[in-house]
């Protein structure tokens, strides 16, 4: 024979090169870790004519071993974890011989104290291992053998990690996928709801998609709105929420709770109808949202990202009802404020257009609300027998109450007008009529008085009203208008209402006015206008004409308050010519 032939250890060498290339190719090309283990299992087996064999991996978040592979009725199940308490130095051997090499280790093999470890390691990361029966002929592995499990081993590893690494990919693939579509649905949802004012469609559309999205075929949302907290929609659920276990569920700190038996014990209903988890719903750091959900129809757990599309999807129904209450809040104020322009009009026809005129007087008057409707009133009329009858009152309160209470007032004074009674005895009358048919907190305070221009008299009642007040021509001395009696309808009359009467000459200044103008505030709203500015103005001006004086009045208020106007002002300026 040749020297050149070549002998039985070449061509058995060559043998294991080349099985171990086309070994290398076939698991470095697969992406499948179960396809790589079990060949790398396999194979390795049958080289060293074992019977028992297992890859355990390394989990480092529990710091212990996963039996993936398994072959051999001793070694464990797959599944099973196990846990031994070696050093990190066990991890960096290549190969490990229990019972020749001196390094102790478990007998994960019932009844072989001899098994064979090769290290699943890459240059970063160490894998696992690949655990083997002793040899049938309890012999040693031979240095050639050693040679070819690691080579293998080595690029099993690479596979493993490659293979963990596709994995990953395809995990993170699928995630982005579903958070693509999950992102479409809310874009198309919001879309929906954006489009819809009716809330039975809003609630329709969001049962539809817990239902069809996310399989949740039991759920209730339940949403507070002007303080009060109600079920908003439910689906699968046989029982009501007390008031008590509703508030316990705004209460709960956190804005997603899984539950447990504690929370169940707590809320009885959760346990019964099978809730799993509550989501909190917030709108400018205020829970103003919460809504439970059920188990899946496909028995899936909920992850974060399923808890995130459930907010999220929460979030746009929540936000999509409470548009549904703003919508009908700006239309009933819309419809209220048409109705209040249509009030104002009716209330400024209540009001004397043109003002009476008369020889002996000059008369200037205004009435401007704070409100679009207010409870300040004035009247100036003639009576039959040709005196003129002035008269200014303040009702409680704003708005639409006391306007309707002032044109009863109006009403009343006109009815009384051609009766021929005294301003006392009306007075009594009318207190007696708004007592009895208007609530306890509703009152008026009022003032009324006859002029006569023959006599150049004025006789009056002040019901509880600011007194007005008279400036003799030539005079600094100022005189209050007090004489009368309780305001109006504060209680039934027990004493009748007492007249006073004041000789008028040229030149004299009345003026009357309702508290809108002494208790008008400075900007910083620390100070009143009170009465001594407006004497102080009155006498400033009083050389003008009724006009005059009235203007510069309603001029030093709005300077005072900076134009910012909290009542009613009204004002009649009487001077005699």
């Amino acid at each position: 024979m040749s020297n050149s032939s070549p002998n039985k250890e070449d061509l058995h060498s060559r043998f294991e090169l080349r099985t171990l290339l086309e070994t290398s190719r076939m698991l470095i090309e697969s992406q499948d870790m179960d396809f790589v283990l079990n060949n790398l299992l396999l194979i390795t087996m049958g080289k060293l004519m074992v019977t028992k064999g297992m890859i355990i991996i390394y989990q480092p978040g529990e710091d212990n071993y996963l039996v993936s592979k398994s072959k051999g009725r001793a070694c464990p199940k797959e599944g099973e974890i196990i846990d031994p308490e070696w050093d990190e130095e066990v991890k960096q051997q290549s190969v490990i011989q229990c019972g020749i090499d001196d390094i102790e280790m478990p007998e994960l093999i019932d009844g072989d104290q001899q098994c064979i470890f090769f290290n699943l390691r890459t240059s970063n990361n160490h894998i696992g291992f690949l655990c083997l029966g002793s040899k049938g002929t309890k012999q040693p592995l031979k240095e050639q053998e050693i040679e070819f499990v690691e080579s293998l081993t080595i690029i099993s590893s690479v596979a493993i990690a490659n293979s963990r690494m596709f994995t990953e990919l395809r995990r993170i693939n699928r995630m982005l996928d579903r958070k693509v579509y999950e992102l479409n649905t809310l874009f198309d949802l919001s879309k929906d709801f954006n489009m819809m004012v009716d809330r039975d469609e809003i609630i329709r559309v969001f049962k539809f998609a817990m239902l069809g999205q996310m399989l949740i075929q039991k759920f209730f949302f339940l949403l507070q709105h002007e303080d009060v907290r109600e079920m908003v929609t439910t689906s699968g659920i046989n029982e009501k929420l007390s008031k008590k276990q509703i508030d316990k569920l705004f209460e709960l700190e956190e804005d997603l709770v899984e539950v447990d038996d504690s929370l169940g014990e707590e809320i009885p209903f959760l346990k019964k109808q099978g809730i799993k988890a509550i989501i909190g719903l917030r709108l400018q750091n205020d829970k103003i949202g919460v809504f439970g959900v059920g188990a899946r129809a496909n028995k899936e757990s909920y992850s974060s990202s399923d808890y995130n599309f459930l907010r999220s999807l929460g979030n746009l129904a929540m936000l999509s009802i409470q548009k549904t209450y703003l919508l009908e809040e700006r239309i009933e104020k819309e419809r209220l404020e048409e109705e209040l322009t249509i009030a104002k009009s009716i209330q400024r026809g209540l009001l004397p257009d043109p003002i009476p005129s008369s020889d002996k007087l000059d008369i200037a008057a205004t009435n401007i609300s704070s409100y679009q409707v207010g409870g300040d009133y004035y009247d100036i009329l003639e009576t039959p027998s040709g005196n003129l009858l002035v008269a200014i009152g303040d009702v409680t309160g704003k708005g639409i109450p006391a306007s309707l209470l002032m044109a009863n007032l109006q009403s009343m004074l006109h009815v009384l007008l051609p009766i021929d009674i005294t301003l006392g005895e009306a007075s009594g009358r009318m207190n007696d009529i708004i007592y009895q048919n208007t609530p306890s907190d509703k009152f008026i305070t009022f003032f009324w008085g006859l002029f006569d221009p023959k006599e150049s008299t004025f006789k009056y009642v002040n019901a509880g009203h600011n007194p007005p007040i008279y400036l003799k021509n030539g005079s600094e001395e100022i005189e209050l208008l007090e004489e009368g009696g309780l305001i109006l309808g504060a209680m039934e009359t027990m004493s009748p209402y007492t007249e006073s009467n004041i000789q008028l000459e040229s030149g004299d200044l009345l003026v009357f006015f309702t508290d809108g103008v002494t208790e008008a505030m400075n900007a910083d709203e620390t100070e009143e206008y009170g009465d001594e500015r407006l004497i102080k103005c009155i006498k400033k001006n009083r050389g003008g004409s009724a006009k005059e004086v009235q203007d510069a009045i309603v001029a030093d208020v709005n300077r005072f308050a900076n134009n910012i106007q909290y009542d009613d002002i009204t004002l009649v300026v009487l001077k005699v010519n």
